[in-house]
């Protein structure tokens, strides 16, 4: 994979197009595959990575939108639109809300979308997730070296919840949390991956994903995408071809945790100039953790992810 580039602060970077990338946060790193399927320019997997004026929000996504083509490649210019607007929120439950709506509002034409959403937190490490169908991310704990499912189990009586993207105007999306430490990755990823096939013809799934992962050298992450493309690819003929791929994996790297000051003096700055460039101006939300917390770092410890509405 190429050498990482460094990611501004208020930048939106993605789309739905080839991407073999790595980049460099404040609070995260992060690598990103795509291949859309056939070869075209553009499939129907997105992914997008954002960072606030501060540098301490950090948004990732992957969504798989159904179709391909052109008005695929209209949405992810609107989703583009969405996390440019939602950059300085701390808070992702507008962001998600936004995302149901555009795609209910197509609904009528068969667009729906999966999607997993997370927003990284840099002074805490906490990462908010909010899962809309999609297949579960990996998460691995460098203490214990060992990969895990990073998903929520609702109870059994739980009302439906969380279902695609644009089915379901009203639904409800809830979000959990997880405390990431340095050395921990997560492993967004689309269904290409578990519905490639084992020795014996049987469906990955997420287990047989999990398997996979365990098996794998984890010294080196920015090589762990190629080794875990080529270790499905080697399990049966015909393994990730059929669809597009899309992976996205990331990390905290520690540089988040306190704001420069230098970030704290142009963030002002940052957010006018973004104002100045038209269309929906990203204003922040107006909590003591995030506005507050960007002025006086210790309130920043003041913010709990809660639950998608």
């Amino acid at each position: 994979m190429p050498a990482a580039e460094l990611m501004t602060c208020m930048e939106v970077w993605g789309g739905n197009a080839t991407a073999d990338s790595g980049v460099v946060m404040a609070g995260l790193d992060a690598w990103v595959y795509c291949k859309p399927f056939g070869g075209a320019a553009g499939g129907g997997d997105v992914y997008y990575v954002s960072s606030c004026a501060t540098g301490r929000i950090h948004r990732l996504l992957v969504a798989d939108v159904s179709g391909h083509g052109a008005a695929v490649c209209d949405l992810a210019g609107e989703l583009r639109g969405l996390m440019r607007r939602y950059v300085n929120h701390l808070d992702q439950t507008r962001f998600v809300r936004s995302m149901n709506e555009q795609f209910a509002a197509l609904a009528r034409g068969g667009c729906f979308a999966t999607a997993v959403v997370t927003t990284f937190f840099g002074p805490t490490g906490r990462l908010s997730l909010c899962n809309a169908g999609h297949p579960p991310p990996l998460l691995y704990r460098a203490r214990q070296k060992k990969w895990t499912l990073l998903d929520e189990q609702a109870p059994p009586s739980a009302e439906i919840a969380n279902i695609p993207l644009g089915i379901e105007e009203a639904t409800d999306y809830r979000a959990f949390d997880a405390r990431l430490h340095l050395g921990d990755l997560v492993l967004c990823y689309s269904d290409c991956l578990i519905e490639s096939r084992d020795a014996d013809g049987q469906m990955l799934g997420p287990e047989g994903l999990l398997r996979v992962a365990q098996t794998l050298e984890m010294s080196e992450p920015a090589s762990f995408i190629p080794a875990l493309l080529a270790a499905i690819g080697a399990r049966a003929e015909g393994n990730l071809s059929a669809d597009d791929v899309t992976v996205l994996l990331f990390r905290p790297n520690g540089l988040g945790e306190r704001v420069a000051m230098r970030d704290r003096l142009l963030a002002p700055l940052r957010l006018l100039r973004a104002i100045g460039g038209g269309g929906s101006v990203p204003w922040p939300d107006f909590t003591l953790a995030n506005v507050g917390g960007a002025l006086l770092p210790p309130l920043s410890r003041l913010w709990r992810p809660r639950p998608q509405r």
